[in-house]
């Protein structure tokens, strides 16, 4: 006999854990989310002004500030549209003072390139720790060339609220922590297979090609009509089992009509399940039975 056991209060859990993990997926690969563009765009005005500030030092009020790119998530390139003079000392105090009047990170490391030979012309960090920024050679001006300005922020670590690869994370790991809670719970009922001679059943081992149940060293004998109800309502366990069902596949099809034998034997199978409070055979009155499986 081969019968197959599940829960309706499982099935939900893991319908409503996938549809959750389904709907976050769709989420995660659906691009960058809101703040990541307000601060990708914050961050380019900001970059902008600095530019800006720079021109202006090169007595250079037409030229252009090029668009600003995002190289990476964390990484943006300011460009001009004409050669210009760095002095460090100010390059380093406009990044400043633009980065402090905004929400932006403030641990960063910008790099001057040389647009000849991409070779780094400046450069210096800044984390938000004392004694730890990095400032060398503010003194000396870099001559008129075509410079690229780098600024990568560094070591920023986004909040848990934002962090979507860890939410991720944390949600495969639940769902699998529920699956596995409720496949090792107690009142879980497992499939019989061809390899197993008796089926979980709450805290009782079901045997019914014996007729019997086990619990720990007991064993309770069952009748063969107890046995063929106690398969059924394992089939369909937290579910209403009409009466008609029941006297259908348990006598009528044999040939053989009852009329009170039915409550007799629920009676009988209901005494023997008592020892184990997580199960629970009901009658739903003018309807039928339910075999409440988890309960306590």
């Amino acid at each position: 006999m081969s019968v197959i056991y599940k829960t309706m209060s499982r099935n939900k859990l893991y319908s409503f854990s996938g549809l959750i993990l389904i709907l976050f997926l769709v989420w995660l690969l659906s691009g960058p989310k809101q703040s990541q563009i307000e601060q990708s765009e914050l961050t380019k005005i900001v970059l902008r002004d600095v530019g800006h500030t720079l021109l202006i030092s090169n007595q250079d009020s037409t030229s252009l500030v090029l668009p600003i790119l995002q190289l990476k998530p964390n990484t943006y390139q300011l460009s001009f549209q004409k050669e210009l003079a760095i002095e460090p000392s100010l390059l380093v105090s406009s990044v400043k003072s633009s980065f402090n009047n905004v929400d932006l990170p403030q641990n960063y490391r910008v790099e001057v390139i040389q647009c000849l030979d991409d070779e780094v012309a400046y450069s210096y960090q800044v984390k938000n720790e004392k004694d730890s920024d990095i400032i060398a050679c503010s003194g000396r001006a870099l001559p008129i060339s075509c410079y690229q300005i780098k600024v990568q922020f560094i070591g920023y670590k986004a909040s848990l609220l934002n962090n979507e690869w860890l939410w991720f994370v944390l949600i495969i790991s639940a769902f699998l922590g529920f699956e596995f809670f409720f496949r090792n719970k107690k009142t879980q009922l497992e499939p019989l297979s061809s390899n197993n001679s008796f089926a979980a059943l709450g805290r009782f081992q079901f045997y019914p090609e014996q007729n019997k149940l086990v619990k720990e060293a007991e064993e309770i004998s069952l009748s063969k009509k107890e046995c063929e109800l106690l398969v059924i309502f394992m089939e369909h366990p937290n579910q209403i089992i009409k009466r008609d069902v029941l006297t259908k596949k348990v006598w009528e099809d044999h040939g053989v009509i009852v009329g009170r034998s039915l409550d007799t034997y629920i009676s009988k199978l209901r005494k023997k399940l008592k020892d184990d409070d997580t199960l629970k055979l009901t009658n739903v009155h003018g309807v039928g039975y339910k075999l409440e499986v988890g309960v306590l």
